[in-house]
């Protein structure tokens, strides 16, 4: 059992709290799914847009106002609880319009995304 606080805990693995990066024997690891806590200023945006995705993805906003690029189209998450759902070869990025909180989940959990 593991017990935190999101907020608190997010920082140590740049928001990512449940996924492949996690210990080994940690209950928090899993090849299965992997789960963010995303804290973003307002102007902040992905350093680079991921190419070639692997894994399939869906984007909650628990506040704030957040935008999804993608190559065909940007969605605008602005209420509390909107989310977008995304796959496998979709390329996107992202920006913080206002100060947002996101939960991230995506599977399966894949090594090898992290921007530099």
């Amino acid at each position: 059992m593991y017990t935190g606080n999101a907020t608190e805990d997010a920082p140590a693995e740049r928001g990512w709290l449940l996924g492949h990066f996690q210990p080994d024997g940690d209950v928090r690891h899993s090849a299965d799914v992997e789960i963010k806590w995303g804290v973003h200023t307002k102007g902040e945006r992905r350093a680079e847009w991921v190419v070639g995705e692997r894994r399939t993805a869906l984007l909650l906003l628990v506040s704030g106002r957040f935008r999804l690029e993608f190559r065909d189209r940007d969605v605008v998450l602005a209420e509390q609880g909107d989310y977008v759902v995304w796959g496998v070869g979709e390329d996107h990025s992202w920006e913080a319009e206002e100060e947002s909180v996101v939960m991230t989940v995506r599977w399966p959990s894949v090594p090898g995304y992290a921007v530099r």
